[in-house]
């Protein structure tokens, strides 16, 4: 008798899985016409106003059956019993069925990496997974407070499933390749804001970043990390607009053995979750000439921020750390500072700092 009740479910299953949505609602809705025309005909008048008929023919189809609504002629009684409700309460389990179906579809497609993201703009793309320092990324990223909101979309080779499934700022996509053109039309990478590429290792890290450096639109900024230096040398020598980082172990280690607590002084600097943090602002383009001094003093002063230096491109190419006071700097140069939280370029009086 199981058996025969599973084969029954499986049928079922199969033959609501070969019905479109375009079928279920055009059957539904001639159903409904139908029952409304055949009630019209029975003089079924408190019934048909369209408010009243579409609250009936949901209650009752459904089988809810609150009762204060129901055909009072004969007639009427035999139409609801022979057709609307046989009828109707087939085509609700399939509705039913399909609404199942296409939920179900949608939470794995999540879940998976399936879905397509070409819509998607000025969101921040991570190519790479690693168990523990992906998670820290990401954590990173939403601890601060005053970042712009965009969705973060991180997209992996690995068959694995959405690791932050719960996490409604983060998005997933499982890709076949990070170089693949239309894997990546796929995330929309033309449209992207940010890039961190964070490969498996640093051949997958560097074939991805010399793919997208000409994918990206103008102001895309892309970050790669790297463990061999000498692929970061032979990187930029190629893509101008990526900005790499390698590992600084040793230089790390040194520098806490000779300046006892410099390791924690870099923690700071580049943890959001907690202390000051180092970040960067770009001077709006219709700003005039400014002194270093001048904005030293009035981040210090009205941002509680001590300015570091200032760079002249996303990349920080040449960046001129500690300037002396009179630096002159300009619109478009990027100030890179240390404070409790990021300073927006609102919050700063540009015009007071003109020269």
């Amino acid at each position: 008798m199981h058996h025969i009740f599973k084969r029954i479910v499986v049928l079922l299953r199969s033959h609501i899985d070969q019905v479109s949505w375009q079928s279920v609602v055009i059957a539904t809705s001639l159903h409904m016409l139908l029952t409304w025309c055949l009630l019209f005909m029975a003089n079924e008048q408190a019934l048909l106003s369209p408010g009243t008929f579409f609250y009936y023919y949901t209650v009752t189809t459904s089988t809810v059956g609150y009762g204060d609504l129901s055909p009072s002629s004969d007639l009427g009684r035999w139409i609801v019993a022979l057709i609307q409700i046989p009828f109707g309460l087939a085509l609700f389990g399939v509705l039913l069925g399909k609404t199942g179906q296409t939920v179900t579809y949608l939470i794995r497609r999540a879940m998976t990496g399936d879905k397509n993201f070409a819509h998607s703009s000025n969101h921040i793309i991570i190519f790479g997974w690693h168990n523990a320092r992906t998670k820290k990324m990401i954590d990173y990223i939403l601890a601060d407070t005053k970042r712009t909101d965009r969705r973060i979309l991180l997209a992996v080779t690995e068959q694995i499933e959405h690791p932050f499934l719960s996490n409604e700022n983060v998005d997933f996509a499982r890709l076949t390749s990070f170089t693949d053109l239309d894997e990546l039309e796929r995330v929309a990478i033309r449209h992207a804001d940010k890039v961190i590429i964070d490969g498996q290792d640093d051949d997958q890290t560097f074939t991805t970043a010399l793919r997208i450096s000409r994918l990206v639109k103008e102001d895309c900024h892309i970050s790669a990390h790297f463990f061999d230096e000498t692929k970061v040398e032979m990187l930029l020598e190629h893509c101008h607009n990526v900005e790499c980082s390698s590992t600084k172990s040793a230089e790390i280690l040194v520098r806490s053995m000779q300046d006892p607590g410099s390791s924690r002084v870099q923690e700071e600097l580049l943890s959001t979750l907690h202390g000051d943090t180092q970040f960067s602002l770009q001077i709006p383009s219709d700003i005039k000439t400014m002194e270093f001094g001048k904005l030293f003093h009035h981040f210090k002063y009205d941002h509680d921020a001590i300015l570091l230096g200032v760079a002249h491109n996303l990349s920080a190419k040449n960046m001129d750390l500690n300037p002396p006071l009179d630096y002159a700097v300009n619109a478009g140069d990027i100030l890179h500072y240390i404070a409790q939280e990021r300073v927006l370029s609102g919050e700063v009086d540009w015009l007071s700092l003109e020269k």
